[in-house]
């Protein structure tokens, strides 16, 4: 089983974007001697508790700072942009880093209706529009735009001997279809909790169609993790995670990623917590045996064999622990 990283950089309460930024380095940096397989980062806009806007600067950023593991965005907000654009960031990055840049797409805004019209200040962008831009950064990356093209002939640069892995990314049916008609790579976002998300697995394996980026589906799932020596420790440990996402639930994005004290005296009334307890199923918090447990059960039930672990606490050496275990229980280094 291949294990990946998914990184948000959330600012800690009582720390700054810099330091989260510090803290990103350092997980890819770690994730890199743990024998972890990919490690992408994601496009946050306009929030005060999200330090990674700019997937591109980073992953360039994390490359440098990195050996082996493959580098990559969960995922570029194509509808904001040019997809000619994102093909020349990507091969550029390619370039400086051969065989090591992911390309991750989705086509959620990553921010709130302001930040999205800034983005897309005098420019016609529509979601129904995802697909064809899809299409476009798949031709420009691959030098493959077919001759009845609006934009025929033009080359993105630097032309490169390498293609960066293209992945689509999504929590439902509709980007799975997507996905699975071009045959790119899926990879589900699980950890976000949509009602009956798995059956977007299933429909993109039903559907999938062989096409020159892969000859077979190519999936992997994105789940929220928390590990530690004991169960009770590991719960208290992701406490924090619970209010951050509770919040957001409510409509109140936090100014900081929580503290676990700041978790534990907070307010929850019984209805809060029948919601914590009614998502719970989604999250996977444990000791490593009770960790391995869950995603190979979940391995098999999907039949998936990548798993992209999103671990989020507010004391980073904490949360480094936790990629450690992990890595250890699955005998990634051996």
């Amino acid at each position: 089983m291949r294990l990946s990283i998914l990184d948000q950089s959330q600012i800690a309460e009582g720390r700054t974007a810099a330091d989260a930024l510090g803290e990103t380095t350092k997980l890819a940096q770690a994730a890199d001697k743990l024998g972890y397989h990919r490690y992408w980062v994601a496009e946050h806009h306009a929030s005060m508790a999200l330090a990674s806007s700019s997937p591109e600067v980073l992953i360039a950023h994390l490359a440098a700072k990195t050996e082996r593991i493959k580098v990559g965005s969960g995922g570029i907000m194509l509808p904001h942009y040019s997809a000619y654009k994102v093909a020349e960031n990507f091969r550029v990055l390619e370039a400086l880093n051969p065989g090591r840049i992911d390309v991750g797409l989705g086509r959620a805004p990553g921010g709130m209706p302001i930040s999205t019209r800034a983005l897309q200040e005098g420019k016609v962008a529509h979601i129904d529009n995802y697909p064809q831009q899809v299409a476009d950064l798949i031709g420009y990356l691959n030098d493959a735009l077919p001759s009845g093209h609006r934009f025929a002939g033009l080359t993105a640069s630097p032309v490169i001997p390498t293609v960066p892995e293209l992945w689509l990314l999504g929590s439902s049916y509709g980007s799975a279809v997507i996905a699975a008609e071009i045959g790119a790579s899926y990879a589900y976002a699980q950890f976000f909790g949509v009602p009956d998300s798995e059956v977007s697995v299933h429909h993109y394996k039903e559907r999938f169609k062989p096409s020159a980026l892969n000859d077979a589906p190519n999936l992997l799932a994105a789940v929220y993790v928390v590990c530690a020596e004991t169960e009770a420790e590991a719960k208290r440990l992701a406490s924090s995670t619970e209010l951050f996402f509770l919040s957001l639930e409510n409509g109140r994005l936090l100014d900081r990623f929580p503290s676990v004290e700041t978790a534990e005296a907070y307010p929850y009334t019984d209805y809060d917590l029948a919601r914590l307890q009614a998502g719970s199923h989604r999250r996977i918090v444990g000791t490593p045996d009770q960790v391995k447990a869950k995603l190979e059960e979940m391995s098999e039930r999907l039949g998936i064999d990548e798993f992209m672990i999103v671990t989020v606490t507010h004391d980073f050496e904490a949360r480094l622990r936790s990629y450690q275990l992990v890595a250890e229980a699955f005998g990634l280094q051996d």
